[in-house]
């Protein structure tokens, strides 16, 4: 069935399609990022897989891309639009009473998350774009772990990754079930389950990446 993307639904149901897909792309970067922790050259072997192989660099890269300025772009919209449907009545809006602070602030949390990617993005992304196309140099499959270690040598930045998980964390806790539901998954019998698993994700993986950052600040010490 066709979704109708002039319509607050249909634009809340292609926003938390792509809220699922960055969900599952986030635990798949965690998985890679963790075995830095535990095995150097496992890190560099998967780092330099998805470094090199053509269909994540030209097919799935410009579509995670795509879904991260889409999924973003699509929140501030729809904020927009809920500020002006509440109308007057938005100034004697009593949030607090029934919503928790990181589903009102939605749209806060998500443009420091926005904030972050940018920083992650000039971290890692324009330097790794830059070597490969610009600078052609040769490729070394061991540089990874190496130039990953030297991104958290600066405890500024540690201390900026950290915040900005913790604020995704808040994103995550209510944006992964709100996710479920807008595409109908709804279900009073699987709705317990899937709000702990909401729960311990964005717990769980927000935690591992500041363990990380923190994990290798501290190993050069």
């Amino acid at each position: 069935m066709a979704i109708n993307t002039k319509s607050s639904i249909g634009r809340k149901v292609l926003m938390s399609l792509s809220a699922l897909f960055l969900l599952f792309f986030l635990f798949q970067h965690f998985l890679i990022n963790v075995t830095s922790v535990f095995s150097p050259d496992l890190f560099n072997e998967l780092s330099h897989f998805m470094g090199t192989n053509p269909l994540v660099q030209f097919a799935l890269q410009p579509v995670l891309i795509f879904g991260v300025v889409f999924h973003f772009v699509m929140g501030f919209v729809l904020e927009i639009q809920n500020k002006k449907a509440r109308g007057v009545n938005y100034a004697s809006y009593n949030g607090g009473a029934n919503a928790s602070w990181a589903s009102r602030n939605m749209l806060i949390s998500g443009a420091v998350i926005l904030a972050f990617l940018g920083l992650h993005f000039y971290d890692f992304w324009i330097p790794e774009i830059a070597h490969k196309y610009i600078h052609f140099a040769p490729e070394d499959p061991n540089r990874y772990f190496g130039e990953l270690q030297h991104k958290f040598t600066d405890i500024i930045r540690v201390v900026l990754y950290s915040l900005s998980f913790v604020l995704l964390a808040l994103h995550l806790n209510h944006g992964f079930q709100s996710a479920f539901q807008s595409v109908g998954f709804n279900d009073k019998k699987y709705t317990p389950a899937l709000k702990k698993i909401g729960k311990w994700y964005s717990i769980l993986i927000p935690l591992g990446f500041v363990f990380i950052a923190i994990f290798h600040y501290i190993n050069q010490l």
